[in-house]
């Protein structure tokens, strides 16, 4: 399930962006994703996660109420719509795969079956 990230970019303080991230294959759907970001100068972190039919998802509390992820299993593709960005949410943002909900977390990030290439979102003040 190759990945690719696509949708950062430069935003005020205050705005949106929706990132989009497509899977090839025929397996999507056997895989819980997550997003993950890095900041400059910081370990990489657990965003969110949305389980293999999309019933269940997660946020860090940092995102909680401002960022929602989604998929769509038609078209092998998940999203994270990005609401009410802060500064400090600029990183450079990956999505992951992993068969497991559960394991889509920052203590297990070194264990994602797949990681997309990132994409960069810069939140200005």
């Amino acid at each position: 399930v190759p990945l690719q990230a696509c949708g950062g970019g430069l935003v005020q303080a205050g705005g949106s962006l929706r990132l989009s991230c497509a899977a090839s294959g025929r397996t999507f759907s056997n895989y819980a994703m997550g997003w993950f970001r890095q900041a400059p100068g910081k370990e990489r972190e657990f965003v969110a996660r949305i389980s293999r039919s999309g019933g269940t998802t997660d946020y860090a509390d940092s995102v909680k109420g401002r960022f929602a992820i989604s998929r769509d299993n038609e078209k092998n593709t998940v999203y994270l719509q990005t609401n009410s960005l802060k500064p400090e949410d600029t990183a450079v943002y990956y999505c992951a795969a992993h068969p497991h909900f559960g394991f889509i977390a920052t203590a297990f990030s070194g264990r994602m079956d797949y990681w997309g290439k990132g994409t960069l979102v810069t939140v200005s003040s």
